[in-house]
């Protein structure tokens, strides 16, 4: 794939995808002959794997240095795994305080559809409106 095709199947800048590359968030992309970026399947899958942990909120030095031991070999395991684990537990707090979130708007949600029903909005004692 071209690395117009690539940004245009995962919505990204060529300035993105480039960024990737040079920091080492996607290993180095095979070329043709001529040096132009020729995305692999192999080449792609990566990309991806990038832009959902990117989406994630994994950093960008995370995600390198995830890049760098897979290249080393499977006796980065642990070290990968360990880096994973703790990509899992930033992005679960995000998870927990979305869920906060969220509740108290289905809260919200739920007095507002009770007042649409009797014409009376009313909050518990700990809740303002």
């Amino acid at each position: 794939m071209t690395i117009k095709e690539v940004c245009e199947k995962f919505d990204i800048t060529p300035d993105t995808l480039r960024y990737y590359e040079r920091v080492g968030v996607i290993p180095e992309v095979h070329r043709t002959k001529g040096g132009i970026r020729d995305y692999t399947d192999e080449d792609v899958a990566w990309v991806e794997n990038a832009i959902c942990m990117r989406n994630a909120g994994v950093s960008v030095e995370m995600l390198a240095e995830y890049v760098r031991l897979f290249q080393l070999g499977d006796s980065t395991f642990q070290a990968r795994r360990d880096i994973l684990a703790e990509a899992r537990e930033e992005i679960q707090k995000q998870l927990d305080k979305y869920q906060v979130t969220m509740d108290r708007l289905n809260y919200k949600i739920s007095k507002y559809d009770v007042a649409l029903k009797t014409g009376v909005l009313s909050w518990d004692d700990c809740e303002e409106e």
